[in-house]
């Protein structure tokens, strides 16, 4: 019966002129053999007598570290010399081998002009890929919408009313709170500026002008892109490093029609919602400081927005709702399957759907008003 063989750390010791090298040089023991190496080395080794009597087991880690000891010439010599078992020389052979191939980086010396277009280069890049990914996954998305329409018994009815919960009924509060208090401070400073005018009636129109068509929808939108992608990214994202994701499509099941539709549709849903509340909160929050400091009272301020303001921009604000909720639930979705099984990763994607869901609203909502202007609408 054969004795199991114990692990002894390896050492290096000098006795005389005689280096002797003992016990195991193997990975476990790296840090203690870099001290050991690190020790010798000031005692000049390459001119004393190697004895590799005592040595035990060595690995690829404790054969790099002998080299380092020795020096790989010499290390190469003493192996050609016989003085180690077959297998230990074959291993330091091919370790020294491996050393002597190593390619040296050149130093490649970049002028601050070419860093700042190869770093421009990299970025136009990553943006061109981005936005290639996205359309993809717009196009995947809406062909999973388009198949799922005629087929009603495969519809996912109860995540799709728990994601109207969510990201609708839950976010209500917030967004009444935030676009009456805006709504409040757009009265002010066009009450202060046009009391120069001797227009301050005018304060009623401006309110309503500007949540009707634009503040209504926007800040709806960019608190949903802040509160609601960030959710869909990191609940879609903690799936993937769960592994539940590929779970689903081993089932035979399509994580798009199960995790995205259902999101998409139900955003689509609340947004234009959210905004209609939006819309109603800050002409509250307007009409507020109209009663306050203007002595427009809101029978007056409902009179004149039924006079000068025209339903067609209501319209025009609401029908940029839905295009925004299918954005950013795609975004979300999106950046939560680019996961890649790291809570670091949930994180950096988290962030990067606000950022992202942010920009893509602002960046329609301008093309939308360039849009409607030369229109006429």
């Amino acid at each position: 019966m054969f004795a199991a063989h114990r692990p002894t750390p390896g050492e290096a010791v000098v006795s005389g002129n005689t280096l002797s090298i003992r016990g195991d040089w193997t990975l476990p023991d790296y840090a203690q053999l870099q001290q050991e190496v690190n020790r010798i080395s000031g005692r000049h080794p390459e001119r004393l007598t190697v004895d590799f009597a005592g040595l035990g087991h060595v690995d690829t880690a404790g054969a790099v570290q002998l080299a380092a000891l020795l020096g790989r010439r010499r290390l190469g010599e003493l192996i050609a010399a016989g003085t180690l078992p077959p297998e230990k020389s074959a291993l330091m052979s091919a370790v020294c081998k491996a050393l002597e191939q190593e390619p040296v980086p050149p130093v490649v010396k970049v002028s601050p002009p070419i860093r700042f277009l190869s770093e421009l280069g990299q970025r136009t890049d990553g943006i061109f890929q981005l936005l290639k990914q996205l359309n993809a996954f717009i196009g995947q998305t809406l062909a999973a919408i388009f198949w799922l329409l005629p087929r009603p018994w495969r519809w996912r009815l109860t995540p799709f009313v728990s994601a109207i919960q969510d990201t609708g009924f839950n976010a209500l509060p917030i967004v009444a709170l935030l676009t009456f208090l805006v709504g409040a401070v757009v009265a002010f400073l066009g009450a202060t500026v046009l009391q120069d005018f001797g227009a301050t009636i005018y304060t009623v129109n401006l309110v309503a002008f500007s949540f009707l068509r634009e503040f209504g929808v926007l800040l709806a939108a960019i608190l949903l892109a802040g509160r609601t992608a960030s959710s869909f990214t990191a609940h879609i994202g903690a799936m993937k490093v769960n592994q539940e994701v590929d779970a689903i499509r081993t089932l035979g099941l399509n994580p798009i029609e199960l995790l995205v539709i259902p999101r998409v549709l139900a955003m689509m849903v609340s947004l234009p919602i959210l905004t209609f509340v939006g819309m109603i909160a800050g002409m509250v929050g307007g009409a507020t400081v109209c009663a306050l400091s203007l002595d427009i009272y809101p029978p007056q301020f409902m009179a004149i927005v039924e006079r000068d303001i025209e339903l067609r921009h209501f319209l025009v604000g609401l029908s940029k709702a839905p295009v925004f909720a299918f954005l950013i639930a795609v975004i979300g979705c999106l950046e939560g399957f680019k996961v890649s099984g790291s809570a670091q990763s949930v994180g950096e994607h988290t962030t990067s759907s606000v950022v992202q869901s942010i920009f893509t609203v602002i960046l329609f909502d301008s093309i939308a008003a360039l849009f409607f202007m030369e229109m006429g609408w």
